[in-house]
């Protein structure tokens, strides 16, 4: 058993499992080529984080149960994206290195069972189901948020309790919840049926009573979903089981639109920025700095997404390097002058708990019609991220089930469109529901912990090739390999160190589960030949 753990699939067998499956027509389509790859990166990259985590990262966070969560970055902010620009550079060289020697689907899960063994492989692809299929859950309530503000433009308006969640809704005004302590959620609840009977005045003891006002009660709690976000996933799933194909091509058109976008934000914001509300620069230090970038971290990841798609790739060992690559760059450069524009339209202190903080922005300076189309460009956007992702979680489950550490069910594909048939409807379900019902704080500092673990072991995983197997074919040799890879490593550490204790908690709690299934199934499936693939 102990051997069994630590046991490694060597560059040729993950090679020849590929070619196994595609002799068995049991394969995906090899369809896309870097500048397709480069798309994808970009279309993953750009979504929730930049349009909704910017506002938490400028103004911090706040929670009844916790207190402040995050000290607020501030116009520091800026700075908190070009460190987080810096460590993502460091991982994504080491991804294009370990993608140009091993083309296959699973992005870091390969990576780890190429070099860490089988045992850590299972953890980092459970561990990757809080960046793809949890991040996509912040996509699509912050997809969720734009669409309700777009139609409430339009004169359109759904009842509240169909726009949030039951724990947003409950959430005590600012100037309540400063007022008073020890308001969880069952005083919350206490207080609720205290305004609903008439003791209390509901506007003011809470931020969305309209909504709560409105609202079915099931024994005494509120009920309330997002259904617009449960709306666009069901969308985005059906595009995915369609064909890779026909979701790259979706995603050109929706990529080309976010790029407007922003650089419209930038030209058009610009003649609205205000040099004093860079004052004070930092007004939590370096402390803030680094509670901003573990928080818009969740900005830049989806460019090790692009190593999802190797199976689907032309020439993987060129492609692979240029998208990751070139994605990141495209993306550091928009964000970094979104950031420097919004931070100097308004005081970092009015985006505290802003959803739609470029909308936000323009709004307030009474730019209505830019809001107009901030809101109408995000929600093409942000439904582009949920594309990308939807498409990448499918395929680790599918690589997954291939080596026999999830069952052969998972690694069903169409014979007609060629996709993870059922992986991608699962995903499906698993976005749906906590879209429609949870919070995005609590999403998005999840998400980021589980990436900044997987990221760390791919800079560890790829010094440890360069020991292991320094002869081996790479198409792409990330230079100074020994300076970048220790320097990936150390600035993930120091960004999730920067995340909150709670955030940790839920993230042991995750791998705990994690590693009871590995147990449970994972470890005691017998392996096929080679790891072959599920029929």
């Amino acid at each position: 058993m102990f051997e069994r753990l630590f046991a490694i699939k060597t560059v040729e067998q993950i090679r020849a499992n590929c070619e196994e499956s595609e002799q068995a027509g049991t394969g995906l389509r090899r369809a896309l080529t870097s500048w397709d790859l480069m798309l994808l990166g970009v279309g993953a990259i750009i979504g929730a984080g930049i349009l909704s985590a910017l506002g938490t990262g400028l103004a911090g966070g706040f929670d009844v149960n916790f207190g402040v969560t995050r000290p607020a970055a501030g116009p520091a902010l800026i700075l908190s994206f070009v460190i987080t620009a810096v460590a993502c550079t460091f991982t994504g060289l080491c991804y294009a290195e370990l993608a140009s020697m091993i083309p296959a689907s699973g992005s870091a899960y390969t990576y780890a069972y190429a070099t860490l063994g089988e045992l850590m492989a299972w953890i980092i692809g459970w561990d990757l189901l809080l960046e793809y299929a949890v991040s996509n859950v912040a996509i699509a309530i912050s997809w969720g948020s734009y669409a309700t503000s777009l139609l409430d433009g339009m004169g359109i308006h759904l009842p509240g309790w169909l726009t949030l969640d039951t724990r947003t809704m409950l959430q005590p005004a600012s100037e309540y919840a400063a007022a008073h302590t020890g308001l969880g959620f069952g005083n919350q609840l206490t207080l609720f049926a205290q305004a609903r009977a008439g003791t209390l005045d509901g506007n003011t003891v809470f931020s969305h009573w309209d909504a709560l006002a409105g609202a079915p009660v099931i024994f005494g709690i509120p009920v309330g979903m997002n259904l617009l976000a449960m709306f666009i996933t069901v969308v985005i799933t059906a595009l995915c089981v369609a064909g890779v194909r026909e979701s790259v091509r979706t995603n050109s058109i929706l990529v080309a639109i976010k790029v407007v976008l922003l650089i419209g934000v930038i030209a058009v914001g610009a003649f609205y920025v205000h040099p004093e509300n860079f004052h004070p620069f930092m007004p939590n230090g370096w402390r803030g700095v680094q509670a901003g970038a573990a928080i818009i971290f969740f900005a830049f990841i989806g460019f090790d997404a692009v190593s999802t798609t190797a199976e689907e790739c032309k020439e993987p060992e060129k492609d692979l390097p240029r998208g990751i690559l070139g994605s990141l760059l495209i993306c550091t450069v928009i964000y970094i002058g979104v950031c420097a524009v919004v931070a100097g339209m308004l005081r970092y202190t009015d985006y505290q708990n802003i959803a739609d903080p470029i909308a936000h922005a323009f709004a307030a300076v009474g730019l209505n019609w830019v809001a107009g189309v901030v809101s109408v460009a995000a929600v093409i956007a942000l439904a582009g991220a949920l594309l990308v992702y939807q498409i990448a979680q499918p395929r680790i489950f599918m690589v997954m089930s291939r080596d026999r550490l999830l069952p052969p069910w998972f690694g069903v594909v169409s014979p007609k469109t060629k996709t993870p048939v059922n992986a991608t409807l699962l995903t499906g379900v698993i976005v749906l529901l906590p879209a429609g019902f949870m919070n995005i704080d609590e999403i998005v500092e999840l998400t980021n912990i589980g990436t900044l673990f997987a990221f760390a072991l791919v800079c560890l995983g790829v010094l440890v090739l360069r020991v292991r197997r320094p002869d081996a074919p790479r198409r792409f040799r990330a230079p100074w390999i020994w300076v970048n890879a220790p320097l990936g490593i150390v600035f993930c550490g120091w960004l999730s160190w920067g995340l909150p204790t709670h955030t940790w908690e839920r993230f042991w709690i995750w791998l705990a589960v994690g590693l009871l299934f590995y147990f449970v199934y994972g470890a005691r499936t017998p392996r096929g030949p080679a790891n072959s693939p599920a029929k």
